[in-house]
């Protein structure tokens, strides 16, 4: 697959530059870190999380642990993971547990930690486990320019 077909036609259809990076096929962020050979620090891991009212994606670096406590303090909400089968219908064509870091094509909400924003370089799943997409960190900053920063993870 590479790259999910939504995913891919939001980044074309706003003149998004990144890169493809393949990788052998993981099964978890700090295991497509490690694959790719990048960063953990730079990688962009999604955590879908919902409560009666709606989703949210919390994206967090790799290397990082989300709080989910201090989010739901934060945002006044009794947000929880979600169950496989719903993040697979949100995010319809990509492979279970290979979710982007963007939540903006898929009608989500995002918030992500500033542990991120900083970064000079930034990755994140593409739909399947075998490629990252790849972008500048001032393109990760323009892409999240629009979304909720807060410190809602923590350093493993």
């Amino acid at each position: 697959m590479a790259v999910a077909t939504t995913l891919q036609d939001y980044l074309e259809s706003r003149g998004i530059a990144y890169d493809i990076i393949e990788h052998p096929h993981t099964d978890s962020a700090m295991r497509a870190a490690e694959a790719a050979h990048v960063p953990g620090d730079q990688l962009a891991k999604p955590v879908l999380l919902g409560d009666e009212h709606s989703c949210l994606l919390a994206v967090i670096p790799a290397t990082h642990r989300l709080e989910l406590d201090r989010l739901n303090q934060m945002l006044a909400r009794t947000l929880e993971m979600l169950p496989e089968d719903q993040i697979e219908e949100t995010f319809s064509d990509c492979e279970r547990g290979a979710i982007p870091a963007i939540g903006q094509p898929y009608g989500v909400d995002v918030v992500v930690d500033p542990a991120l924003i900083h970064q000079p370089e930034v990755y994140f799943e593409s739909g399947d486990h075998e490629h990252l997409i790849h972008v500048h960190g001032e393109v990760f900053r323009g892409l999240m320019e629009h979304v909720a920063r807060a410190q809602v993870s923590h350093h493993l």
